[in-house]
């Protein structure tokens, strides 16, 4: 297939201008209940704003300039200004801290810094001293006039005023290919973040490649909530610049709810995360209701399924189930469809594995969920499900223009012009990362089959191989956990040991309803830690999920800790866990796990840790959305997709 090239991103970005410029592009809320949007045309003439005061400031072709702040439509407008003029932006998660800032902006080179408001600045105010090449810090919202080093966005967009429109025609008219868009440093998982340079070749074949698997119309709508320092969101905003799809932005993760009913779209990329959380939410509300309302969630979820497998089979719907369904859905399922906006054809879920059994309770509500892959390293696109042909638990075929093969090891490759120019400053680690042919060394282990899906087994750093020889990815087991409704995280451990345990949070909403329907007190969550009804609680549900798992797979004890946060620097600002300091953090936890297999007794600080009884029945296992999940789901429905 024939891509459309571009030879940088302002060149794909005037394509659009110059066929929609009257288009709505952008979208925000100002305030709930208020909307303010702009044109192609006239995000066009802003992003010239951008770019000439850069220049009036003495930014250059090739310097690094951050943004840190949450997505919003300033921050695609100073991205798109930045890029055009031929300088590199480097996003920095505005859930950072100020030390980590502090490396990434003196890592990267940087001379300028955009902070989205007070809270942001006042990061950048701390490390001033320990930032010496930052010429000016822009403010984007609010107002700040205390000293020159800081200025307002609106004054800064007077700085270009006098900049000629030849000077910045000669710089956009520059921009190669090969010079660098972006660098995007990796979230840390383990060890020192990586700066992945991408280049302009990078930013405009992985959209074109990746729209080219997508059913697009002239009247779609996108919706954005993902941190646009995560290449994942980049990369859709660009796609959808190149496809002139408009977008709009959430006000933050809390007023999702709100603003997605608000912009109504017709898909939106997600993390599984947020899948996941509604996914709990629904079954856990029909669990509430109870009665009549529990009975005919049940009926419709089994009505779903059924509809769901046929269409997975590519068989047509009896007339009489297509009756029900219509009943299901107008009972059931529509109010899920309207709390995501009502419109959806469907989403995309990359950055990290979905649960196939969640991907499949959507399915059967009528929302498709198409999972795809991608890492920062190659413009977070290689592969994606198609809305025609999709397999839950699956990624998808590769976008046209990307090669993949498995490795002796089993280690997926892939090569591109999605694939990133190098670490900067880091040629040892570009070294091991990229082979001398171009193939990417990606860390992950999958399989292709014979019609070119590629399936992820695992994290090769991350697989568990048990003192008894067995090789097991935990990331699939970690999945399953949280379908669980009282559980909120989970963290498999078992590397050279003999059985698998697992260290898992809370779901705080569902845990604390269940302790007020038991009358058991508590102060906060926290309280709940080490209550002995809590603890049966959850290694009830982690034996019911056990039932669907390998002997060796199964996980024989458990540990509660309290949640896996940003702030508490276990999780990274893309919700991934950081595993190697969970597990350093709670290594007694671990090692009183494996200490005995006796029935056990309480100790002082810890959990109560005890076998998980082989026999013992889950309150949910027979009756309502529990059963669903794991009878319909996990026994029948997963058997069939592989």
């Amino acid at each position: 297939m024939q891509l459309e090239s571009n030879k940088n991103l302002h060149e794909m970005l005037k394509k659009t201008v110059d066929k929609h410029p009257e288009k709505r592009a952008y979208s925000w809320f100002p305030e709930a209940g208020k909307t303010e949007s702009v044109t192609w045309q006239e995000f066009y003439n802003m992003t010239r704003k951008v770019s000439k005061s850069l220049i009036a400031l003495g930014v250059e072709k090739s310097d690094k300039v951050n943004i840190i702040s949450y997505s919003s439509f300033k921050w695609v407008l100073t991205d798109l200004g930045i890029t055009s003029m031929g300088a590199s932006t480097v996003g920095i998660y505005h859930t950072n801290l100020a030390n980590d800032c502090k490396y990434i902006i003196n890592h990267s080179d940087a001379v300028v810094v955009f902070a989205e408001d007070e809270t942001q600045l006042e990061k950048i105010l701390e490390i001033r001293d320990e930032i010496p090449d930052i010429k000016k810090v822009i403010l984007m919202d609010g107002s700040f006039n205390r000293e020159e080093w800081v200025i307002n966005y609106d004054d800064f967009l007077e700085l270009g005023k006098d900049i000629p429109d030849a000077e910045l025609d000669r710089m956009t008219n520059n921009v190669m290919p090969e010079d660098t868009a972006t660098i995007v440093y990796t979230s840390g998982t383990t060890g020192v973040p990586k700066g992945a340079v991408l280049t302009q070749e990078n930013a405009t074949f992985a959209p074109a490649s990746a729209l080219a698997c997508l059913d697009i119309y002239e009247d779609d709508t996108s919706f954005l909530f993902l941190p646009l320092a995560h290449i994942f969101a980049r990369t859709t905003v660009y796609a959808y610049i190149l496809a002139g799809v408009p977008t709009t932005f959430a006000r933050s993760m809390d007023t999702i709810v709100d603003d997605i009913k608000s912009a109504r779209p017709t898909s939106f990329n997600s993390v599984p995360r947020i899948f996941e959380k509604v996914y709990s939410k629904v079954v856990s509300g029909a669990e509430a209701k109870g009665g009549i309302a529990l009975k005919i969630f049940t009926w419709a979820c089994n009505v779903g399924y059924k509809v769901s497998d046929l269409k997975l089979e590519n068989k047509s719907i009896p007339f009489f189930l297509s009756l029900k369904y219509g009943i299901a859905t107008k009972l059931v399922f529509s109010k899920l469809q309207a709390a995501l906006g009502g419109n959806l054809r469907w989403c995309i879920s990359g950055a990290a594995p979905l649960e196939p059994s969640i991907a499949k309770f959507f399915h059967a509500a009528g929302i498709l969920i198409l999972e795809g892959i991608g890492m920062t390293e190659n413009m977070s696109f290689t592969h994606v499900n198609r809305y025609d042909n999709y397999r839950f638990g699956w990624v998808g075929l590769p976008g046209p223009g990307v090669e993949q093969k498995i490795a002796d090891d089993g280690e997926i490759l892939l090569r591109g012009k999605n694939i990133m120019k190098e670490y900067y400053k880091m040629p040892e680690e570009t070294a091991e990362t990229i082979t001398p042919d171009g193939w990417l060394r990606t860390g992950d282990l999958g399989m292709i089959d014979e019609y070119n899906f590629l399936k992820v087994t695992g994290r090769k750093k991350e697989l568990i191989i048990t003192s008894g020889g067995k090789n097991i990815a935990p990331s699939a087991i970690e999945g399953l956990m949280v379908t669980s409704k009282y559980i909120n995280q989970s963290c498999v451990v078992g590397d050279r040991r003999n059985f698998l345990t697992a260290l898992v949070t809370m779901d705080a909403d569902n845990v604390t309803e269940y302790a007020k329907s038991a009358g058991i007190s508590y102060n906060d969550i926290n309280d709940l830690i080490t209550n002995r009804e809590i603890v049966n609680l959850i290694n009830s549900e982690v034996e019911v999920i056990n039932r669907d798992l390998a002997s060796f797979e199964s996980i024989k004890y458990v540990s509660i800790v309290p949640e896996f946060t940003i702030e508490n620097s276990l999780i990274t600002p893309t919700l991934k866990l950081k595993k190697s300091v969970i597990m350093e953090k709670y290594k007694n936890e671990i090692d009183d796990m494996y200490m005995s297999r006796a029935p056990e007794t309480e100790k002082a600080g810890f959990v109560e840790r005890r076998r998980i009884p082989e026999r013992r029945i889950s309150a949910f296992d027979n009756r309502g959305p529990r059963a669903i999940n794991r009878r319909i789901i996990q026994r029948r429905t997963l058997a069939s997709m592989y």
